[in-house]
């Protein structure tokens, strides 16, 4: 590991100059600006020294953060088929209910339907990408397109169906995860 840009990098962050960290550590600019060269390495109780100065511990510093994924593939979607309602689940971002917000592509088979959710903290997103969906939400009922969307606080019983002559999909995003 080359700790020379990431000592640089810390001390850019708490807005120090090498002169200022220098001053702080007891140390030469010369020396800290060799040592975020990779030029030179510290003993360990002068690099314990320097993080202090940058408000870190050697344990943080030297502590990988794990790479968090960004964009996910069809291979990490699970999914799973309702015969009984006619419908498909797709959890798009697998494990996102540790997250704030779950995003599932649900597609719906004509007659298709949602289960029947109990009033619930939190907000209810969908973007219709195929089809149409009507929106059962409490004693109402709201119809959307191919190209709408829909946004709801799921303070009533609410579900979501496809008219019996065409199926729909549908981006349907929930906070907190509720699928």
């Amino acid at each position: 590991m080359e700790i020379g840009p990431k000592l640089r990098e810390l001390r850019i962050a708490k807005n120090l100059t090498q002169e200022e960290l220098a001053d702080r550590a007891e140390l030469s600019k010369g020396f800290i600006s060799q040592l975020e060269r990779d030029l030179t390495s510290p003993s360990i109780a002068t690099l314990v020294d320097i993080l202090q100065c940058l408000g870190t511990t050697i344990n943080e510093f030297f502590s990988e953060d794990p790479e968090e994924q960004v964009v996910f593939h069809y291979e990490d979607y699970f999914e799973k088929e309702d015969t009984e309602l006619l419908n498909k689940t797709e959890w798009i971002i697998p494990n996102a209910q540790k997250n704030m917000m779950e995003p599932i592509r649900l597609t719906l088979k004509p007659g298709g339907s949602t289960y029947r959710d109990v009033p619930h903290e939190g907000e209810e997103f969908g973007y219709v990408l195929k089809g149409t969906v009507k929106i059962h939400i409490g004693k109402k009922v709201y119809t959307a397109k191919k190209g709408e969307s829909f946004y709801f606080t799921p303070h009533s019983e609410h579900y979501i169906e496809a008219p019996n002559s065409t199926g729909a999909t549908i981006i349907w995003v929930s906070t907190p995860p509720s699928f």
